[in-house]
């Protein structure tokens, strides 16, 4: 489909008072109450680590080198906070270490609990277990477990599937969309990411994008700089945005601008129809109130009789969509819990909507795990991806 026909045939359904940014729904102090919260837990975790190695080492005393550890944690919380204002290239690198240090934590702390488990199962033998050698073995897999969890963090694959959908138009039977979520540009991937993603794009071929959200990491950022290079791709079809948690931070608009100055159409709450497909978007801040989300699924006036794909960043609120008659909603937001044990968590609270293609009712729901990692720029259990839609008839 060459671009001018497509620009001739969209529609715009918008109510413009859906336009004006929200007001953020995660306001500062909510944010410093969660990271005094995680502060704690963290502070926690590595006291438990390092008395677990002393102790297994036979030290008494409390080393000099405990300070690193302890440091890194402190930093990580601080530049989390200072990330929300400042912008600077020591900033950057402080987070960057130390939010390696948390994965390596995250898994030095279940090194801990094994080393303790094991120890006490070795004390009902009738031979004697060396304690300094099981606390070494088990530190020693979780550095190797968080050093394999950084390579495949970076390593960006490509999946595919097939997707059915009922009165899809045969402009678009056969037709492939990509679907590129979480990317988190910020303190830990630029601009250099972007141009990863973007050449992969190139490569592929699609013939719609969609990003659905958590495009940025919320930090202070020069959002211009950080989607310069999506004004390298064309897409036939276009290329489309919806907010996801992370944007709406702060003040959403700074983001939704450099995305339409890079020029990718945000939706806004809307409808746009292309070649009949029509190809809804609605922002985080609203999906989270079912009433609001209700009414502007309303308000956008879907045609039963063609299909629709909605880019909403959660897969939440799925009986609203589904009620509303959406065939194909298209999400991110759970990482698939990024690493683990985290992965089951993530399961445990998303349910078969973490990851994957799923129905709820007759509603097809895919839940990618997105392009890039918050926190922890790590992946275990999981792998960084970008997803390519085939759509076919049912």
């Amino acid at each position: 489909m060459p671009v001018s026909e497509v620009e001739n045939t969209l529609e715009f359904e918008v109510n413009p008072a859906d336009s004006v940014a929200r007001p953020p729904r995660v306001r500062s102090s909510r944010i410093i109450i969660f990271l005094t919260v995680i502060l704690s837990v963290l502070l926690a975790a590595t006291w438990f680590a390092c008395a677990t190695w002393n102790h297994f080492s036979g030290i008494s005393a409390v080393p000099a080198w405990e300070i690193i550890p302890w440091g890194l944690t402190l930093t990580f919380v601080a530049a989390t906070l200072l990330g929300l204002r400042y912008s600077h290239y020591a900033l950057r690198l402080l987070y960057r270490i130390s939010a390696v240090w948390l994965g390596v934590l995250n898994f030095s702390f279940f090194a801990a609990c094994a080393a303790w488990i094991i120890s006490g199962a070795a004390s009902l033998l009738p031979f004697h277990v060396e304690p300094k050698i099981v606390v070494e073995a088990f530190f020693g897999a979780a550095l190797l477990v968080s050093i394999y969890g950084l390579m495949n963090a970076n390593r960006l694959r490509v999946t595919r599937i097939t997707v059915n959908l009922t009165n899809l138009p045969a402009a678009w039977q056969g037709r492939q969309v990509a679907l590129v979520t979480d990317m988190h540009l910020g303190n830990v991937r630029g601009a250099r990411f972007t141009n990863r993603v973007v050449a992969r794009l190139r490569h592929l071929q699609p013939d719609a994008v969609f990003l659905s959200g958590d495009l940025f990491d919320g930090t202070k950022t020069d959002p211009d700089a950080l989607v310069a290079p999506w004004k390298k791709l064309s897409v036939p079809a276009g290329i489309y945005f919806v907010t996801g948690n992370h944007e709406e931070f702060t003040d959403r608009t700074k983001f939704t601008g450099a995305v339409q100055r890079a020029g990718i159409r945000v939706l806004n709450n809307e409808k746009v129809d292309v070649h009949g497909l029509q190809i809804v978007g609605v922002h985080d801040g609203e999906t989270g109130d079912p009433q609001q989300f209700r009414a502007l699924l309303r308000q956008a006036e879907l045609d039963g009789s063609r299909a629709s794909i909605l880019l909403a960043h959660q897969p939440s609120s799925l009986a609203v969509a589904e009620e509303a008659g959406i065939s194909l909603q298209l999400s991110g937001h759970t990482h698939g819990g990024q690493i683990w044990p985290w992965t089951l968590a993530a399961a445990r609270v998303h349910g078969r909507f973490n990851y994957g293609l799923q129905h709820f009712g007759k509603l097809q729901v895919y839940t990618s795990n997105g392009a890039g990692t918050w926190g922890v720029p790590m992946r275990v259990g999981t792998k960084s991806e970008i997803v390519l839609i085939r759509l076919e008839p049912a």
